[in-house]
């Protein structure tokens, strides 16, 4: 065979000179003229405190600009479907490619929301079911349970060859959704004696619901309907006479001279409470929703949320309800058995699916699990299943701290997954606070120097050594290692779990010592949630600091979310004689004009709306005669443009002193807020500091323990020495903390350690150790105990 000699290379092609994202001049949030060169199919790793701007440069800034463009590529008609984007505040971004992002938004609270719905790994298996079940029921719809089964007749008119045609037609459809439960799994009762007492009459003031008092309106609709005798007690109502107070359907009727829809009392109290969300009713609402409801699982299906005639077909014995409740990783091993050549490729992509979650580290799940019930980290790594055997390459991935929730053990696993993402050609963006993540980073981008107004601005770019000798804060702290405590606190009492079954724990017993810094930890889906939240229900005595959303709108801001704005109010209106309400922007003090938002929003259909600062108000979101009045020579707009520490020094002394304001300033500063403006959006903050401003809104909650659910999540390296050292001040003054966490420092700082495992799922829920930090680390005997021991250098 001829070969060719000494032949040099060709010239490099023009298209192999994009190598680079370049991003210049960027000023997103609190970006201050950003400009960075990011390396192609590399592992990037954005870095720095919470609230220094990595969001801010990576999703808000590359991501968003991205998908704003490819979504441009569609038609006017199609971009009316989709969310409308505005370009970032950016000069120049060079050289993106198709941003795919992975975030740890919460998944869709649905009820009806599972695992297998959000994955697709439902919709294959009811295509499954519907070819190989015994007895054949239908189409695939006929195992859907968001499907309900429905069927009609009637004449219909059609229009053929110039002449009117009237034609009888029918359908019917055959969906899986059980009647019962609408396809939710549970069904919720109404205790009737929380309602209403029924030795009363109405108008002896029966009625016990909040905002049903006689003499309203909502009361006069029952009292003076007209349907039953309003003096006679509720428990000599006949059927008719109670069906009519309780269940009768809406009607248009006169009542005390005006026309009013009248409904029965249940249903009108579905709509107008059980509808909202929980979190978002005013606390006697909540309390009441509380006592008067009571969820169970539905009689009909057994919360398979299936009709009886989905369960019924079967392949090799198995239903689709059986298949769903299964672990994942004995789900994907069901399905390997199955030999039809018939449905041979729809079986692949399923079994791929299911490993997919057994190889992120999900096989402990099962597809029936609703998604709102995941937490963020589950749910991210729940979006990354879709991405995992893609062939795209030549991609931008965007990971939002993909290390959330998990386990030492279970990072070294992520950290391959994101390698082997790079090495299939695509450029991945990692937004991370970890020191094992940030280790096997190509490029480091490290944001700074401080959070809010002190940050915006690129510290270091280069390499992980150059990281660790850059001086910056992370470089700093990137070797930090907590040391293990040289004595531990001596609990004050006992806090007893006998038979714990919730999930997956087996009938654990445990003491929880209380008065000291209690961590439980154990690998993701071990059962740590299940133990303390499904043991230690918060209420009596137990306050308990979820990773739930904080919810808000963009007129949300720490000082309304914390109360803080009420005393701040009364303190202005006590100032000048005036009301109170005159100092909320939400109120009456609202500038007119843009109704107290600051901004005035124009939509353009399918472009990007367009929001302009209000000229009346400045975007200061007051009536100028509101902003005459003053306090310690600052008006209310002043107030709430100050920093927390500002505020801090304002409100504690002087003529401003509020002792009300203080003591919520106060906390605020406890969690490393200090920085975070009072009249900040609380859109605007970062996954960690909504947590963080959760945390200091519950520790005035009389409670004599906290339960905190991974408090580190998107916490920078030195801010977790601030946190151990607030947990410590909580300890001190009394209180007894039990923490989730996976956070070597946590865990070395503990007085004691609850350990569950040995796996995920039915390989885990029990206790493998329990004891002090120094105990575990000699004894290594479980996964926490290996990790642990490596961190502290033991």
């Amino acid at each position: 065979m001829a070969t060719r000699k000494n032949t040099q290379p060709p010239g490099r092609h023009a298209a192999d000179s994009h190598d680079l994202i370049r991003v210049h001049g960027a000023r997103v949030n609190n970006l201050k003229d950003v400009s960075i060169e990011i390396p192609k199919r590399r592992l990037t790793v954005f870095t720095g405190v919470s609230g220094s701007g990595k969001s801010s440069l990576v999703f808000d800034t590359i991501a968003a600009e991205s998908q704003r463009l490819i979504n441009e590529t569609y038609s006017a008609f199609v971009q009316g479907f989709m969310p409308t984007l505005a370009r970032p505040e950016v000069d120049v971004l060079d050289g993106l490619t198709t941003a795919i992002i992975v975030d740890q938004q919460r998944m869709g609270g649905d009820p009806r929301s599972t695992v297998g719905t959000a994955t697709d790994a439902n919709a294959m298996l009811r295509i499954l079911f519907s070819r190989l079940g015994k007895p054949y029921i239908g189409s695939p719809k006929a195992f859907s349970f968001n499907v309900a089964s429905i069927s009609g007749a009637g004449a219909v008119t059609v229009e053929r060859g110039g002449q009117t045609v009237k034609e009888r037609r029918s359908f019917s459809i055959t969906g899986g959704m059980c009647p019962r439960c609408e396809g939710r799994g549970s069904v919720t009762d109404l205790d009737l004696t929380q309602l209403y007492d029924d030795s009363k009459s109405l108008n002896d003031g029966a009625l016990t619901v909040p905002g049903y008092k006689p003499g309203g309106w909502s009361y006069r609709l029952y009292s003076e309907s007209g349907l039953y005798d309003a003096d006679k007690p509720i428990r000599k109502y006949t059927k008719r006479e109670l069906h009519d107070f309780l269940h009768r359907e809406p009607v248009r009727m006169k009542i005390a001279g005006i026309n009013m829809t009248y409904e029965g009392l249940i249903p009108r109290i579905q709509k107008s409470m059980l509808a909202k969300d929980r979190e978002s009713m005013q606390p006697h609402i909540r309390e009441f929703v509380d006592r008067a409801v009571t969820f169970t699982t539905c009689p009909d299906c057994d919360g398979t949320r299936l009709t009886e005639a989905a369960r019924s077909s079967k392949i090799k014995k198995v239903s689709i309800a059986d298949a769903c409740a299964m672990q994942i990783s004995d789900l994907a091993a069901w399905v390997d058995s199955l030999d039809e050549p018939s449905v041979a490729p729809l079986l692949t992509t399923l079994h791929q699916t299911l490993e997919s979650f057994v190889e992120i580290g999900l096989g402990y799940l099962s597809l029936d699990r609703p998604a709102g019930t995941l937490s963020g980290g589950e749910a991210q790594r729940v979006k990354m299943i879709r991405h995992l055997g893609s062939s795209l390459t030549d991609t931008t991935y965007v990971f939002d701290e993909p290390t959330t929730g998990l386990h030492p053990h279970d990072i070294q696993r992520m950290n391959g997954l994101l390698r082997r993402l790079r090495d299939k050609g695509n450029t991945v963006l990692v937004v991370e606070h970890k020191p094992e993540t940030i280790a096997i980073a190509d490029h480091v981008v490290d944001l700074g120097p401080g959070a809010g107004t002190a940050g915006g601005t690129v510290c270091f770019e280069g390499t992980v050594d150059g990281l660790r000798k850059g001086g910056t804060i992370t470089g700093r702290h990137f070797d930090d290692r907590a040391a293990l405590k040289k004595t531990v606190r001596e609990p004050t009492g006992r806090l007893e779990i006998r038979g714990a079954t919730t999930h997956n724990l087996r009938d654990v017993d445990v003491d929880i010592p209380l008065g000291v810094l209690t961590v439980v930890t154990g690998v993701a889906g071990s059962g740590k949630s299940s133990l303390i939240h499904g043991s230690i229900p918060a209420g009596e005595g137990v306050v308990s600091i979820d990773q739930g959303a904080i919810r808000g709108s963009r007129r949300s801001n720490p000082a309304t979310y914390t109360g803080l704005l009420d005393p701040i109010r009364k303190a202005f209106a006590k100032a000048h004689g005036v009301k109170p309400a005159l100092f909320s922007a939400n109120s009456e003090g609202a500038c007119p004009t843009c109704n107290g938002a600051g901004v005035v929003y124009t939509d353009l259909a399918m472009m990007a709306g367009v929001a302009t600062t209000c000229e009346d108000c400045e975007g200061k979101r007051f009536q100028a005669s509101v902003l005459d009045y003053h306090l310690g020579g600052r008006d209310i707009s002043e107030v709430l443009a100050m920093p927390v520490t500002e505020a801090l020094e304002f409100f504690g002394s002087g003529e401003a002193a509020t002792p009300a304001a203080h003591r919520i300033l106060d906390r605020l500063s406890d969690v490393g807020l200090g920085y975070v403006s009072l009249g900040q959006p609380l859109t605007t903050l970062s996954g960690g500091e909504r947590q963080r401003l959760k945390l200091a809104t519950h520790m005035s909650d009389k409670g004599g323990v906290y339960v905190l659910d991974e408090p580190t999540t998107g916490l920078h390296l030195a801010d977790v020495e601030q946190l151990l050292g607030l947990l410590d001040r909580l300890v001190d003054s009394g209180k007894s903390v039990i923490v989730i966490e996976h956070h070597q420092a946590v865990m070395a700082h503990a007085d004691w350690i609850v350990d569950l495992g040995p796996g995920a799922g039915h390989d885990g829920g029990r206790i493998v150790f329990e004891g002090t930090p120094a105990d575990l680390v000699a004894d290594r005997s479980t996964l926490t105990g290996e990790h642990l021991a490596a961190y502290v250098g033991a």
